[in-house]
């Protein structure tokens, strides 16, 4: 891929499609289950043994119809012809797809970077097509992060909802609420006392959230 624009893509409701039914699609569709899908259609002659059971098996070859509903697209057989047309398909119906091969005539519009999940935190990094690199520069990210940041992230899912939509700050305190927690003295407070640490030092800090009830 000559040029790639990173995301997150929310795929808890979109039906998704893996075409092939070998190691590398029970990979894909594991790491799907793992990121929230609850809409996988695996479509193949012949399954891996360690397909998970959460998905659903269409036992056939590929034909153009496999592809009907789908929001995304993954083009895992062992043959490069069958990748190629799922990748054509999906392409005349408006749909990513991301093909286990490599072929310059007819790339994916996506590829997988190596992930490492944090509780909530997620940490990705594509090296240019080079497995092996990627896996060591996530390895180091995933070393320099301060563990006391994960458990911000994960009280954080909870707390920052009420802080921005039932405290009533104005926006002004809100973006100086959010700046202060990943100061030094809002992560030391977590690592003693966790989420009731983090809020009591909150409420001495900004006189605005005093009679809040954020506990």
């Amino acid at each position: 891929m000559p040029a790639s624009y990173p995301i997150l893509l929310d795929v808890s409701e979109r039906l998704i499609v893996i075409v092939g039914g070998g190691k590398v699609a029970t990979r894909k569709a594991l790491g799907l289950l793992l990121a929230g899908a609850t809409r996988i259609r695996v479509v193949a002659p012949r399954f891996d043994e360690d397909m998970p059971p959460d998905v659903e098996k269409i036992e056939a070859r590929y034909d153009a119809s496999s592809l009907e509903g789908a929001g995304l697209v993954f083009a895992c057989t062992d043959s490069s012809q069958i990748n190629s047309q799922v990748t054509t398909d999906a392409r005349a119906r408006g749909i990513l797809v991301n093909r286990a091969d490599t072929d310059d005539d007819m790339p994916a519009d996506f590829v997988n970077p190596a992930v490492r999940r944090l509780g909530p935190v997620i940490l990705s990094v594509s090296s240019g097509g080079t497995p092996g690199l990627a896996a060591e520069l996530l390895r180091q990210a995933g070393e320099a992060v301060d563990p006391r940041l994960i458990k911000l992230a994960s009280i954080l899912q909870t707390l920052r909802p009420i802080l921005r939509d039932r405290c009533g700050l104005s926006p002004d305190c809100r973006v100086r609420v959010f700046r202060f927690l990943t100061n030094d003295e809002a992560l030391m407070a977590i690592e003693r006392d966790g989420r009731a640490g983090l809020i009591g030092l909150l409420k001495a800090r900004f006189p605005e959230l005093v009679d809040q009830p954020i506990e």
